[in-house]
């Protein structure tokens, strides 16, 4: 039994429990919170949810919303920036990755300074965040327990994956009730997250038993729920369950950290604003297939966790059996099954894979994998 560390914020799970925002900062000994949400997160209502509670407790706030999609470094600058001008000393992020992963890189330089650059990588952040509480309002990231922030490098075109213990929020608050303002492609898109974030971190390198029971759990809860939480708005029971998925798989891959999907997902997102979630749908059977000799016992408990019957069936047909489960499951919620769907071209993949090989969750991923593997896997997949 190997379990190197486990980090986790502190978690507050369940409907309404928006409204403990700000009493979650004073407790943390906040004076006035720079509140990083978008667009949106502000149209659904939940920025002014938040806002509403501050102004209720009397806590002070500033608030900043200009990122995009996938938060550029440009956006990080801005918004500390505003954190530094406003006098604030402490963050909640609103939303789903885009706002949370901004709102810890603009932490990290509001305390420690240079370029968001400075950090890419493993553990290069020194000095203590301001406190964090992070609010997610989709079920996908998984950003709001994890000690993850990806930002796009605006010049070299290409999302810098940043790994501290650092970046794990004090305080996370996970309100499935804000979920029923997703529409189905969003709800599609972040719950394939969910699934990508569950199979990678059970199958990498670094996976522990804890990290296992938290990707089990997110495993089962996705296969069982995704579908009905897509189909409607308002099933309550679906959204509760992905919410928690989200939450569980995120707690696995911030401790086991993940692979070559999501490795070669960041390399794809730097050069092109395509949903995260999306790209890792279609890049998710073809990695499984690839990782299968590295780990054929997983997969074939990754199959049980899906509802498969794996009893008569052998490693390899276990195997196949889960990859084709993702393949009908993107197909049934209606997510893109083609890098060409996307705009990716094969003019691009040489620096595609180029990219994908240098990044840290490639660090992870059960099987190496080289340059002309990294290619034909993207050629399968467009």
């Amino acid at each position: 039994m190997r379990i190197s560390k486990f980090v986790a914020p502190e978690i507050i799970f369940g409907n309404n429990t928006i409204q403990q925002a700000a009493d979650a900062c004073m407790r943390l000994g906040a004076k006035k919170v720079f509140i990083v949400s978008d667009l949106g997160v502000a149209q659904a209502g939940w920025l002014e949810r938040v806002m509403d509670c501050c102004r209720l407790a009397g806590l002070p706030f500033a608030t900043f919303m200009d990122i995009a999609t996938n938060p550029r470094d440009t956006d990080v600058v801005n918004g500390c920036t505003s954190f530094i001008e406003n006098e604030c000393d402490a963050v909640i992020g609103v939303g789903g990755g885009s706002a949370l992963d901004a709102a810890k890189a603009i932490a990290v330089l509001a305390a420690n300074g240079g370029t968001i650059r400075d950090y890419e990588g493993v553990d290069k952040i020194e000095k203590p965040l301001p406190p964090m509480v992070m609010i997610a309002t989709t079920a996908g990231s998984g950003s709001e327990v994890s000690q993850f922030s990806v930002i796009t490098d605006s010049q070299r075109k290409k999302k810098m994956t940043i790994i501290s213990k650092t970046l794990v929020p004090d305080i996370a608050i996970i309100d499935p009730y804000t979920l029923i303002t997703k529409d189905s492609a969003l709800t599609a898109s972040t719950g394939l997250d969910v699934l990508t974030h569950a199979i990678e971190s059970y199958v990498s390198i670094a996976a522990t038993p804890l990290t296992d029971v938290q990707a089990k759990s997110a495993l089962s809860l996705v296969s069982a729920h995704l579908r009905p939480s897509v189909a409607s708005r308002t099933n309550a029971e679906a959204k509760e369950a992905m919410a928690m998925a989200s939450l569980q798989a995120g707690l696995a891959f911030s401790n086991a950290i993940l692979g070559a999907a999501h490795a070669i997902s960041h390399a794809i997102g730097g050069m092109s604003p395509v949903p995260h979630g999306e790209i890792n749908a279609i890049l998710l059977p073809h990695v499984m297939d690839f990782n299968f000799i590295a780990a054929p016992g997983r997969f074939g408990q990754i199959a049980e966790c899906m509802g498969i019957d794996t009893r008569v069936l052998t490693q390899r047909e276990a195997g196949n059996a889960a990859i084709r489960f993702v393949q009908e499951l993107s197909i049934d919620i209606g997510t893109p099954q083609r890098l060409s769907d996307l705009g990716i071209t094969d003019s691009v993949i040489h620096s595609i894979c180029l990219t994908a090989l240098e990044d840290a969750c490639m660090i992870t991923n059960p099987r190496d994998m080289t340059l002309e593997q990294a290619k034909n896997l993207l050629a399968r997949a467009l």
